[in-house]
């Protein structure tokens, strides 16, 4: 129930028509949108909502400062990740007690050897309210960095260059930049991405000379599609430079040779509408996934330079309808690749040598859990790093002998406080969707815990992009579990648990299924009373926050509570307007608004389009200000609308980090403030305080 001594910001109604191929939609909260964040009657509402919400914040400060401080605490202050070797170096990260940043080290030759700090966060980042590195990336000859960083939040970096002879930090420094970025072999050229400044889409790849002024950086290659996404990679083997372009269908790739001073780049095979690839070298060939002839993708070779002509790709690992190719690591004598099936994410193992030899698979002994490709710089190698981790078991790295199966622990992230994986149990079930279809959910309780339908329920889903939430770890997740709460992951359609149909079911004109399957997996752990129906509640970010407006607009009743963060809920509006950064990249997503059909769908579904008189649940909806991959007066006119519209006095709140973007704080601990309000919210829905 709201207290109603606070009064919520109501916002001001103003004319605004909204115009499409298909006629105008009247938009009365279009004017808190301000794309240079300088309106004061707009920065005045959105403080408004932050006070508003700091009060209610108040009354549960000290479980959210209980509840932060047993995230922190579980942390291990000074720790550091497991050191891998490359051209002669040894790699790692580390962080130092109570500072916020990494440290990027390495060791010449011997773990044993003086360490060098290569790159200090905590250093760079002082004076700064946010702070990233998006990428470093150090020369073949070892003595070069360059590397990127973001001082607001919007993915928009700066390229810096560091003599890690000397430890100078050069003077070159490029602004409007992507995050990848790509030595060649002469340790004098870098390409970079330049971005458009009004779309933020990286559409130039650049060529700089260390030491040049970077006004007289040559153009490689400019993208002219403004629906594909443009990367830069380099070949394990350092000999190939690749450009490549992937849309939601589509993909293009191009390659150079790594050591050619005119870096001449040449198409691998021209983009098709629904043919989707990304190549690897090794020896004589390239090595391609591809989903040519194979929705769930395979793995082909084909020598160098006869790429052009598709009839001379060859199986290496077949496609296959119950399994789906993700990603591959290539090794001389073995091919790793990371695979869905059954709903989970697995490694197999296909040697090269002898002909013939059967593909293997590491196992696991839990139901639920999920497995990925560690870092492998060295071709020549029988061992493949790999990391580990469930729901329960913190991520653990391995190195695996491909050759003897023996399986090496070189590290479990430490979990401080006492924590034991024995007093947990995890389940994997399938749960039927209305449709038919069978929807995996993966879930974590306390040992001892009763299903007598008591218990609350946190249940979690993203589903777009093909993008699949693993069960994977969170130390944060257990100031909830150890309260009682059992924990969901709905593996709805929008991901690729279950393959790329699932993600093609979740989509475009069957986007619904998103969201009724997330519903029905709610119907479903009710009806098996592992939940109570009036402690369930709900959370999912982005993408997953559309999800969020979608269920609270179609099955308001089923929820005690929703956290949107940082949410997509203005979906017409936003896939009308190709000026906001990511549109047009985005049709093969949700739709193109200019096709009738794709409109009215996604009208049918749209959050903010959809907020009707009815009964809403508790909410807490958070956002950005300098969120550049959804823009923070989504969710601004999403909580306007709510408050005009809503017939319940269930309390509403809207938190605007008014210093960060779409990932929330950059610091190792300053993210998990947010975490802990999220969390004191849910459970002071329950009064609980403590």
């Amino acid at each position: 129930m709201q207290d109603l001594k606070f009064s919520p910001p109501i916002a001001a109604v103003g004319a605004h028509s909204v115009a499409s191929p298909h006629g105008a939609r009247a938009d009365p909260y279009y004017w808190l949108r301000d794309d240079e964040r300088r309106d004061p009657a707009v920065l005045a509402h959105l403080g408004a909502e932050n006070a508003y919400h700091a009060q209610f914040r108040a009354r549960s400060q000290a479980l959210e400062d209980k509840i932060y401080g047993e995230i922190v605490a579980r942390l291990k202050q000074d720790d550091s990740t497991v050191p891998y070797r490359k051209n002669g170096y040894w790699y790692y990260i580390r962080f130092e007690a109570g500072k916020e940043h990494p440290i990027f080290a390495r060791r010449k030759a011997s773990l044993d050897a003086p360490e060098q700090v290569i790159l200090d966060a905590n250093e760079l980042a002082a004076g700064h309210d946010y702070y990233q590195i998006g990428e470093a990336d150090i020369s073949p000859d070892s003595r070069w960095l360059a590397f990127c960083e973001d001082t607001v939040g919007r993915r928009q970096y700066s390229l810096r260059f560091k003599d890690l002879d000397t430890g100078e930090m050069l003077p070159d420094a490029i602004a409007g930049v992507e995050a990848d970025i790509v030595w060649a072999n002469d340790n004098e050229t870098l390409l970079y991405i330049e971005k458009d400044p009004e779309t933020l889409l990286g559409l130039r790849v650049k060529k700089h000379v260390r030491g040049t002024q970077p006004h007289r950086d040559e153009l490689v290659f400019e993208q002219t599609d403004t629906t594909l996404y443009t990367g830069l990679t380099k070949s394990k083997s350092e000999r190939f430079i690749f450009i490549h372009m992937d849309g939601t269908l589509t993909s293009e790739w191009r390659y150079a040779e790594a050591g050619d001073p005119n870096l001449s780049f040449r198409v691998f095979f021209p983009r098709q509408r629904d043919h989707e690839y990304e190549v690897e070298h090794l020896g004589d060939r390239f090595i391609i996934r591809t989903n040519w002839q194979a929705c769930n993708f395979r793995i082909m070779e084909v020598p160098i330079g006869n790429e052009g002509a598709r009839e001379q790709w060859r199986d290496m690992i077949a496609h296959r309808d119950d399994t789906f190719i993700e990603e591959f690591e290539v090794f001389t004598n073995f091919l790793v690749s990371s695979v869905r099936s059954g709903g989970l994410r697995k490694l197999a193992i296909q040697p090269l040598t002898p002909a013939g030899a059967a593909q293997f698979f590491i196992a696991s002994d839990e139901p639920t859990y999920t497995t990925s490709i560690s870092a492998n710089p060295e071709l020549d190698s029988e061992i493949v790093r790999y990391t580990y981790s469930s729901l329960a078991i913190p991520t653990t790295v391995y190195d695996y002998n491909m050759r003897s199966a023996e399986q090496v622990l070189l590290k479990r992230d430490p979990v401080q406080g006492g924590f034991d994986p024995a007093n947990y149990q995890t389940e994997f079930l399938f749960v039927p969707a209305r449709d038919g279809s069978q929807i995996p959910v993966s879930m974590i309780y306390r040992k001892g815990f009763a299903r007598d339908g008591a218990a609350p329920l946190l249940q979690y889903a993203y589903g777009a992009y093909g993008l699949s939430m693993d069960p994977a770890f969170s130390s944060a997740r257990f100031s909830l579990i150890d309260r009682g709460f059992v924990y969901a992951i709905a593996h709805i359609r929008g991901g690729q648990e279950m393959g790329r149909a699932w993600y093609d079911q979740g989509r475009r004109l069957h986007k619904k299924n998103s969201f009724t399957d997330f519903i029905d997996v709610t119907h479903f752990l009710v009806a098996q009373r592992y939940a109570a129906k009036d402690k369930v509640f709900a959370m999912g970010g982005s993408a997953g926050g559309l999800l969020m407006g979608a269920i609270a607009n179609m099955n308001p009743a089923d929820y005690r509570g929703i956290v949107a963060q940082v949410p997509f809920v203005d979906t017409v509006t936003t896939m009308l307007d190709d000026s906001i950064p990511l549109t047009t990249n985005e049709y093969d997503e949700w739709g193109d608004p200019s096709d009738k059909t794709s409109y009215d769908y996604m009208l049918s579904y749209s959050p903010y389009d959809n907020v009707r008189a009815q009964a809403y649940p508790a909410m807490l909806v958070t956002t950005g200000l300098w969120d550049s991959q959804v823009q923070y007066y989504e969710p601004a006119k999403w909580v306007a609308k709510l408050r005009a519209r809503k017939t319940d006095r269930n309390v509403l709140l809207f938190h605007i980090d008014m210093d960060a973007g779409h990932g929330g704080k950059s610091g190792r601990f300053q993210r998990y403030r947010e975490t802990a309000m999220e969390f004191a919210f849910i459970l002071d829905q329950l009064g609980i305080h403590e």
